[in-house]
């Protein structure tokens, strides 16, 4: 499921809302394949007899247990959501009771990914953030894709640093201009921020505003 729209906060979009990779599967997946098989062959090779029979419950037994590891796997998967947004990075995961990690895209000062070959071949890998909050560094396993989500934080690092930048120079004209500054120029300012998209349609607005206003 995606993570809820309703816990944004104003204004904030998202980029990207993962799922851990299916190799996340790999093992309830391959335990439950293995007692299929093992259960197959003691029915169909094996004569019948009490060996056959006990032996059958056992692996009857084995393919119910993974059965229930590969559900409470699945359910895992579902609610677990890595997400980049305009503002943070966002991990949540728990099926009733949720625990989740923030940081703030200004925060971040480092993301690094890794990879083993067979990790490379299936697209998967880990990803270490490094930030100046109390934890320091964060590590996320079995994220898909792991170069370009890098990349992707590092370009929504570098936007917010661009709005933050937008918003100060904007602020500073309109409290630092004269009181017969040239309300046409400052406007023109303005617009131009908001075309480069150093401000929003609304932080425009509320600057146009501020300066007719003036």
């Amino acid at each position: 499921m995606p993570y809820p729209k309703k816990l944004l906060n104003p204004d904030e979009t998202v980029a990207l809302d993962l799922h851990p990779h299916w190799w996340f599967f790999a093992k309830p997946a391959a335990s439950l394949a293995a007692s299929i098989i093992a259960a197959l062959a003691i029915r169909f090779v094996l004569e019948e007899g009490d060996t056959r029979k006990y032996l059958l419950y056992a692996a009857l037994a084995a393919i119910l247990l993974t059965a229930i590891w590969t559900f409470k796997r699945y359910l895992k998967w579902v609610t677990t959501n890595f997400v980049i947004t305009s503002d943070r990075i966002i991990f949540r995961h728990g099926v009733v009771g949720k625990m989740g990690i923030e940081i703030p895209l200004e925060r971040v000062n480092n993301v690094n990914f890794s990879q083993t070959a067979f990790e490379r071949v299936l697209g998967a890998g880990d990803l270490l953030i490094e930030s100046g909050g109390e934890d320091g560094q964060q590590r996320f396993s079995d994220v898909r894709k792991p170069q370009h989500v890098q990349n992707l934080v590092h370009a929504q690092v570098e936007a917010k640093s661009r709005h933050r930048s937008g918003l100060a120079a904007a602020a500073g004209a309109a409290a630092s201009a004269p009181a017969h500054f040239d309300v046409a120029s400052q406007l023109e300012k303005l617009e131009g921020l908001y075309q480069r998209g150093s401000l929003s349609a609304e932080e425009f607005e509320a600057q146009k505003q501020k300066l007719l206003g003036s």
